[in-house]
This record gives structure tokens, C-alpha cells and sequence, in this order.
């Protein structure tokens, strides 16, 4: 049976956890990405990498899960969605060994990096692949950080997770947890 937490926020109201938590899916990756860059005046790597991680902290808090299924990583401007980074970077065309092959063809029609960092959606997002859950956390994130700057979006996002791994290391999901105003909460649901 799921658990009933009373996550603060935009909505005031108890939300139910989710039982599962999200896996990685590359095409759904594909579309969160799509859904933010389409809704940013100026998407790029890193404004787009920044909402889907304030938008995974949301999902966290509200659903005990993160939306993406992603792993983050404390790079130097910020924690950085791992497969998504690499989705973007096949969408930018760089070769590299690690960017599973299925990326490229993946991005193709879809979604394309210009200039270095300027994210450019090809499509919109399939809204059928994304809960409305997601849409939420992804819609509060566009509104609360969708104009911020470089640099305020990289200060916002320098939070305790992001200082509780060096450079380039992996940030648990308890990390971001601990961030929370529902912390406790969350974390009694992840040990379960």
C-alpha cells in the first residue's frame, strides 16, 4: 500500500508515493527533454539540465521517486543528469565511446544541440509518454527556474546534495532527499 506524506509546496495537499520508482527509459528521458526545451526561451545543456533536476527534486518530494530515473552527477556547474547529458551530447553529435548507440538514432528527429549548448527540439514533446505527475513537477520547475541565468541557476543548484560528493562523482538519491523541507519523510520512504 502506498504512503500518504504531506509534501509542502505549490499545492498544499497529500500526495499519494509512488510504490515503484521510475527506471531510466531513454525515450522518455527524450521526452522530458523535449517538454522543457520547448517551454525555455533559451534552452541549452545547461538550463535544461537544471529544471529536469530541480523537477526531479519536486517529484521526490511529492512522490518519494525521482521523474527521470536518472543519476546525477556533481559536475562543476551543478548536479547533471547523467544518461540525459548524454542524450544531449548525442543530439550535439560528439562521438563518444560511452554514449550508448541507440542515443544517436534515438535523437535524430527529435532534438538537435547547436552553437555547443543551444538545445534545439526538432518536435514537440509525446505527451502520452509523460504521467501527469511529471508534467507537474516539470511545469513547477519551468515556472520557478525556467528564467533564471547561468549563474543563478548554477548558485541555486550548488544546494547540500551537489557539496556532499567531489567533482565528477555520483550524488545518492538520499543526498537530494536530505534537501527536502519533507526530508525525514522521504528517507523513511526510501528505506523501505
Amino acid at each position: 500500500m502506498p504512503l500518504e506524506v504531506c509534501a509542502p509546496g505549490p499545492y498544499n495537499s497529500s500526495h499519494t508515493m509512488a510504490v515503484v520508482p521510475i527506471r531510466f527509459d531513454p525515450e522518455r528521458a527524450l521526452e522530458l527533454v523535449l517538454y522543457v526545451a520547448n517551454q525555455l526561451r533559451y534552452p541549452t545543456l545547461h538550463s535544461v539540465s537544471k529544471v529536469v533536476y530541480f523537477a526531479d527534486r519536486e517529484h521526490l518530494s511529492r512522490y518519494g521517486s525521482l521523474l527521470s530515473g536518472d543519476n546525477y552527477v556533481a559536475m562543476r556547474h551543478g548536479p547533471v543528469p547523467s544518461a540525459i547529458y548524454n542524450l544531449l551530447k548525442a543530439a550535439a553529435g560528439r562521438q563518444e565511446p560511452l554514449i550508448p548507440a541507440e542515443f544517436y538514432e534515438l535523437v535524430g528527429q527529435s532534438l538537435k544541440v547547436v552553437n555547443r549548448s543551444r538545445v534545439q527540439p526538432l518536435r514537440q514533446a509525446n505527451l502520452d509518454l509523460l504521467s501527469t505527475s511529471q508534467r507537474e513537477c516539470l511545469d513547477t520547475s519551468i515556472r520557478t527556474y525556467g528564467r533564471l541565468s547561468f549563474a543563478r541557476l548554477t548558485a541555486k543548484s550548488h544546494d547540500a546534495a551537489w557539496k556532499s560528493v567531489d567533482e565528477n562523482d555520483l550524488i545518492e538519491v538520499e543526498a537530494i532527499a536530505k534537501t527536502l523541507p519533507n526530508a525525514k519523510q522521504i528517507l523513511a520512504y526510501l528505506e523501505e
